[in-house]
């Protein structure tokens, strides 16, 4: 396993990020396909052998029952400072009013039973899950500070936005004192590339670590084109990112992957953690071989010819996932 520094802070995180959207309870939330606890388990020890220190999930993932399974399952694998956390806040988590968003009400309620239900007295990254158009910035960050001066977090992070959106968080942060997001968390892969045109730039610029989520497009990109799987077959969401005009891209890396004798799946991340604002993808694994290729990518360097092959066929898309 590699490590690098997330962004411009000290932090030490894994080269791969384990992402934990794939634990739940099926019967929980909105995802049937995610493991429970039981076959959860394996796949957290197997990533803590690999090596692997970085942590991501969220509130809203399986309706808290993945926090619960990762706090229980890392509370046994190793001591809590050796591990990064990451967990997010916006998403509903209940009826009624001030059941989501990023009010200084909902963040701080919000902190509080993430905690409860890791298992810990701190996470280590705390992330916006998406903008909130219906509470000013200036609330969100001001709670978000004070949720790092009392120290249930260390570090702020933010996921998929438009640029000026994260300018303007990270502006006000500033000019009050306040603590910046340190990281970002958007949707980068060989299938969309649109954060190249801003997002990446801003963040290489002002030293904010970058963590691709679905550096693999949900799994296109380690399959055959039109071959479905028991998630793809229910991820509404998943349906709205992609469309028939990615083929040619999903082919050049099964044609890239084969002449090397490899899986898809290591090549298209290979691709993904070459772009030097990458610190770490997001990778999701409901079966050992998912965590064995996201580390056996790590040592797969393309070649330009490779690359050019793999990019040639992109085409522009409209924004998508936030």
């Amino acid at each position: 396993m590699e490590y690098v520094k997330l962004g411009a802070t000290g932090l030490d995180v894994s080269r791969i990020v384990l992402g934990c959207m794939s634990f739940g309870g099926p019967d929980r939330g909105n995802h049937a396909w995610t493991l429970d606890e039981d076959a959860s388990r394996p796949l957290l020890r197997q990533a803590v052998d690999a090596g692997i220190t970085f942590f991501d999930t969220a509130n809203v993932y399986s309706a808290g029952s993945s926090e619960e399974i990762v706090g229980r399952a890392l509370a046994e694998h190793g001591r809590r400072d050796e591990f990064v956390i990451a967990t997010k806040v916006h998403g509903r988590m209940h009826d009624g009013p001030n059941g989501a968003g990023l009010s200084r009400k909902a963040i701080l309620a919000a902190i509080d039973a993430s905690l409860t239900r890791l298992g810990t007295d701190f996470v280590d990254l705390y992330q916006i899950h998406r903008w909130d158009p219906h509470t000013p910035i200036e609330e969100t960050m001001e709670a978000l500070h004070d949720v790092v001066r009392s120290g249930k977090v260390r570090y702020l992070g933010a996921s998929s936005m438009w640029a000026w959106q994260f300018a303007k968080a990270q502006e006000t942060a500033r000019a009050n004192g306040w603590t910046p997001f340190v990281s970002m968390q958007d949707h980068y892969n060989l299938l969309n590339r649109e954060e190249e045109r801003e997002m990446l730039p801003l963040c290489a610029d002002q030293g904010v670590g970058v963590i691709p989520w679905s550096p693999l497009a949900r799994g296109l990109l380690t399959r055959e084109w039109g071959e479905q799987t028991s998630r793809s077959q229910t991820d509404e969401f998943g349906a709205t990112l992609y469309g028939d005009a990615d083929r040619a891209v999903v082919d050049a890396v099964g044609e890239v992957a084969a002449a090397r004798g490899i899986p898809r799946a290591q090549v298209a991340l290979a691709w993904v953690l070459r772009n030097p604002a990458v610190t770490a993808p997001i990778v999701g694994a409901t079966r050992a071989g998912h965590l064995e290729d996201a580390v056996a990518a790590l040592d797969v360097e393309l070649t330009d010819d490779e690359v050019a092959a793999l990019e040639a066929p992109y085409v522009p898309h409209a924004p998508a996932g936030f």
